[in-house]
């Protein structure tokens, strides 16, 4: 079966967690969206009954799955992306839902009074948020992922094998590497087993053909903003 992504067409975003495991996986997938403009997902997501809240969903059949999560929990069963065993699936569902609060923070640094805001509406605000998200949450996200990969006792956060969750920590990274270029190169060094991590991501040869493509978006407008105003080491 080959699956329908609905996402945003000109930004990684969230739908680019969901991207990575499709590829890495071989899934066979359209990205629908990036077909067919953003139009068509709007007019996608209003047939769509019981609708999702927001993109990105996977369309399977006669199943609509929606939040990235969700998604990644249900690739990571049915397309074997994660263990088996029921302590490691609730583990990884965890450690991506984590991810989830963090990107929703990170988003929540240049929008801090409300996304349908300009940034230039918000700038004050937007430097006291980036301050408090520099100095306090990324030390404390960023160490909870050493320390889940300092007990996992392997290269991977659980089995020996990538799972979906992995995958995302990488995304995680680049997209922090490239909003808080600054704060990053202080926080990498002590956080080497996250990084030693996302190296081995960005090597898979599961994932060499399209991260070498200009299927992968690069980061700009979206979730992940680079503002040099809110970097500092």
């Amino acid at each position: 079966m080959s699956y329908d992504l609905w996402y945003w067409p000109d930004i990684p975003g969230r739908g680019e967690f969901v991207r990575l495991a499709l590829e890495a996986g071989g899934i066979a997938y359209r990205d629908r969206a990036r077909e067919e403009g953003a139009e068509a997902l709007i007019q996608d997501m209003a047939t769509r009954s019981p609708p999702p809240f927001a993109p990105p969903y996977l369309v399977a059949g006669d199943l609509c799955i929606a939040q990235t999560a969700h998604i990644l929990a249900w690739l990571g069963d049915r397309h074997d992306l994660a263990p088996k065993d029921e302590a490691s699936v609730m583990m990884l569902i965890q450690v991506q839902l984590t991810i989830a609060d963090m990107v929703e923070e990170a988003h929540n640094v240049h929008h801090p009074i409300g996304s349908s805001l300009y940034y230039e509406q918000q700038e004050p605000e937007a430097a006291r948020a980036a301050g408090c998200f520099r100095s306090e949450r990324m030390p404390k996200y960023l160490g909870w992922s050493e320390r889940l990969l300092a007990a996992s006792g392997d290269d991977w956060l659980a089995g020996g094998r990538w799972s979906y969750a992995d995958l995302s920590l990488f995304q995680l990274v680049e997209g922090l590497r490239f909003a808080f270029p600054q704060r990053m190169a202080t926080l990498e060094a002590h956080h080497p087993k996250l990084i030693a991590l996302r190296d081995r991501v960005a090597v898979l040869p599961e994932l060499a053909d399209y991260l070498g493509s200009d299927r992968r978006l690069p980061f700009g407008d979206g979730i992940f903003r680079h503002y040099p105003e809110l970097d500092a080491p």
